[in-house]
């Protein structure tokens, strides 16, 4: 190494040497600092990660945590299991969806909390626990329909489902306006249009399906057919139907757009006298047949005799009572809900 340069040499450098010489120098003081940066950024980079993937999984333990602990039915909480598919129970294998069981209970129980429901000597908290209960019966049976609808290519279409909102935006003979039905449907039963199409393709799907396969209720309507065809009245029909069907009169005029299942809707199309062929009710959950008794321009007069469809509702008892239907969460029973099942019980033993 030479530490000492004779005055000559020096002089003997270029100019661009001196430059080149000069640049080297600079550039070896800054590696000093370019380095030590680097790891610093490393090390932060790192140290955001980890802390981005355990604030993700403390966040996801807290939701997990409110939903099945807790059982919060909190609108956040609805709100991401709308977006990541909790699952509430199972039925048949079928995942239930948590956001159907909370997209039902709050069409449920937001009426009476907004509106002031609540009669006198009546526990709102029994009502939650009976409204839950009965929302996760529904969400269930529903899935369970969404299954079999899959197996049999039952399909419901957009088409399908803007009549019934149509139907539903003009109930009671009052046209009401979009925005107007909207606001209705989000100040009474707090829900957006989609959650409640959302419904309807729920229960279209169900009514479809309770239609194909319950053999039953199509034999016990062609023999209902048959005996009309003979001549007899729907209520010397009933009379030999021995349980399998119910047989109502209006007693008199009433209103043409009565919700009844669109039996008032039937009869206004029949002549005095005169009786409908079988027809599934707009709930779907039986068909119907109806005799007009009389009418005038608002209001008529009908005789009818229902046939209910059972197969559904059969298979998911028998499900449940064989343990196929498998839930998450355990809520806590109303008394309104224990009742129920023990006159259920009785009802199973006689």
């Amino acid at each position: 190494m030479v530490l000492f340069k004779k005055k000559g040499e020096e002089e003997k450098k270029t100019e661009r040497e001196k430059v080149e010489e000069r640049r080297e120098e600079v550039l070896a003081r800054g590696r000093r600092f370019k380095y030590p940066l680097q790891y610093a950024k490393h090390k932060v980079v790192t140290l955001t990660l980890v802390i981005s993937v355990f604030a993700v999984l403390a966040a996801g333990a807290l939701v997990y945590a409110m939903l099945y602990k807790f059982q919060s039915t909190e609108d956040i909480l609805y709100r991401i299991t709308q977006i990541i598919p909790y699952t509430v129970a199972t039925v048949d294998g079928e995942k239930v969806r948590y956001s159907d069981y909370l997209l039902l209970y709050k069409s449920s129980i937001t009426p009476i909390e907004k509106q002031g429901m609540i009669q006198a000597g009546q526990d709102i908290n029994e009502m939650q626990k009976y409204y839950k209960r009965e929302a996760l019966n529904s969400a269930e049976d529903y899935t369970y329909a969404l299954k079999l609808a899959r197996e049999l290519d039952i399909k419901v279409s957009d088409e399908e489902i803007d009549k019934a909102v149509e139907l539903h935006r003009k109930a009671g003979g009052v046209e009401r306006s979009e925005e107007t039905f909207n606001r209705v449907l989000q100040d009474n039963f707090g829900l957006s249009l989609s959650e409640y199409r959302r419904i309807i393709y729920l229960s279209l799907t169900s009514q479809k399906v309770s239609e194909k396969i319950d053999e039953l209720a199509k034999i016990v309507s062609n023999e209902v057919q048959g005996e009309l065809d003979s001549g007899k009245t729907l209520s010397e029909i009933a009379e030999g139907l021995e349980g399998k069907g119910t047989y109502e009169e209006t007693g008199g005029l009433i209103d043409k757009m009565n919700i009844d299942g669109g039996r008032a809707t039937m009869a206004l199309t029949l002549e005095k006298g005169k009786t409908s062929s079988r027809f599934v009710s707009t709930s779907g959950d039986g068909f119907y047949f109806v005799t007009l008794i009389d009418k005038d321009e608002s209001s008529v007069n009908y005789n009818s005799l229902f046939i209910p469809f059972n197969e559904l509702k059969t298979r998911l008892q028998k499900m449940r009572k064989e343990g196929k239907v498998e839930e998450k969460i355990t809520l806590e029973e109303s008394e309104e809900s224990t009742d129920a099942k023990e006159e259920q019980s009785e009802e199973t033993k006689e």
